[in-house]
C-alpha cells in the first residue's frame, strides 16, 4: 500500500490534472494577475504562518507538528475544482492556480518541510528533504502532470474523452488511498486522532476563510474569490501522505494529512453552502432593484 499503491494513486491523480491543462492555463496569470497573486501569497505565506500558530496553540508532538506543516505546504488538490464548480467559482482560475501551485511546490514544499523539521526536530538527520529526496518530490509532483499535458497536446480528443473518467477515478482513488492509510495505521491513528481532529478542522476552516475573505477585501470578484477559497482550503492530502510515508519514511508524520483528508470534505461542503447563502441575498436584492424601474413606466 505504501511503497506501490500510494505513489501510483498520486501519479494517476496528477496525470489527470495534466490531462486538463494547456499552456494557456499558465498564461491566464496575465489575464487575472491580481486574483492569482493574492491567492498565491495566501497559499505560500499566510497558510504556513497560520499553521505554525495553530501547531503551537494545540501543542502537537514534534512529528505531528511537522506533518501539519507538510500538509500546509502541499498545493491545492484536484477536488478543489469540483467544489468550485458546485458553488459557482471560477473553475478556470482553479485549474491555473493548481497548475502554478504544483510547479511552485517542488521548491516551496521541501523548504517549508525542512524548516519545520529544523524547528521541531533539531538534530534529527534521518528526516528532511535533501537534494535526492527533493528530486523525488519533483518526480512525484511534476512528471505525471507533464505526461498528461503531452497526451493532451498529442491526442487532444483522447484527453477530452478521458477527462471526466480520470477526474472520477481521481476522487475514488483519493478516498481509497486515505481510507487505506487510515486502516493500515489504525492503532497509531486512534492514539492521535483526538489531538488531530480539532486542529485539522480549524486549519481547514481558516484556510477556506482566508482564501475567500482576503481576495474579497482586495476587491477580487466573487467567483474568483470562491475559486481561491477552495484552492487554498483544500490541500492535496494524498501528496502529503506520499511524501511523509515514502519519501521521508515516517508513517506518524502522515497522520495529520490522513485525518484532514477525511474531514476536509465535510468542512469544505459546509463552507460552500455558507458562502453561497451569503451571496444569495445580495443577488436577490439586485434582482429586485432592477425590477422596480421596469415596473414604473408600465404603471404610468
Amino acid at each position: 500500500m505504501t511503497t506501490i499503491g500510494l505513489p501510483l494513486a498520486l501519479g494517476i491523480i496528477m496525470f489527470g490534472l495534466g490531462l486538463s491543462l494547456t499552456p494557456g492555463d499558465f498564461a491566464r496569470v496575465a489575464k487575472h494577475p491580481k486574483a492569482v497573486i493574492v491567492a498565491l501569497l495566501c497559499q505560500l505565506l499566510v497558510l504556513p504562518a497560520l499553521c505554525l500558530g495553530l501547531v503551537l496553540v494545540f501543542q502537537l508532538p514534534p512529528v505531528l507538528a511537522v506533518g501539519m506543516m507538510l500538509l500546509a505546504a502541499s498545493p491545492g488538490g484536484t477536488t478543489a475544482n469540483l467544489y468550485s464548480h458546485l458553488f459557482r467559482g471560477d473553475v478556470a482560475l482553479n485549474i491555473s492556480l493548481t497548475a502554478i501551485n504544483s510547479v511552485l511546490a517542488v521548491f516551496t514544499l521541501p523548504l517549508i518541510t525542512n524548516l519545520a523539521i529544523a524547528y521541531f526536530l533539531p538534530g534529527d538527520e534521518t528526516l528532511g528533504l535533501q537534494l535526492a529526496k527533493t528530486l523525488e518530490v519533483f518526480a512525484i509532483v511534476l512528471l505525471p502532470v507533464v505526461l498528461g499535458m503531452l497526451v493532451r497536446w498529442w491526442r487532444p480528443s483522447f484527453a477530452d474523452r478521458m477527462d471526466t473518467p480520470v477526474r472520477i477515478a481521481s476522487i475514488v482513488i483519493l478516498v481509497i488511498v486515505i481510507a487505506g492509510a487510515i486502516v493500515s495505521n489504525l492503532e497509531l491513528l486512534l492514539e492521535n486522532v483526538a489531538s488531530l481532529a480539532g486542529i485539522t478542522v480549524v486549519f481547514c476552516l481558516l484556510s477556506l476563510t482566508v482564501g475567500f475573505v482576503v481576495p474579497r477585501m482586495l476587491r477580487v470578484d466573487r467567483a474568483q474569490s470562491i475559486a481561491s477559497s477552495f484552492e487554498i482550503g483544500i490541500h492535496n492530502a494524498t501528496l502529503a501522505i506520499v511524501i511523509a510515508q515514502t519519501v521521508i519514511g515516517s508513517v506518524e508524520m502522515s497522520l495529520p494529512a490522513a485525518v484532514y483528508g477525511v474531514l476536509m470534505f465535510f468542512v469544505a461542503l459546509a463552507f460552500g453552502f455558507l458562502i453561497r447563502g451569503r451571496g444569495a441575498a445580495p443577488e436577490r436584492a439586485d434582482a429586485a432593484t432592477g425590477a422596480v424601474p421596469a415596473a414604473g413606466p408600465s404603471s404610468r
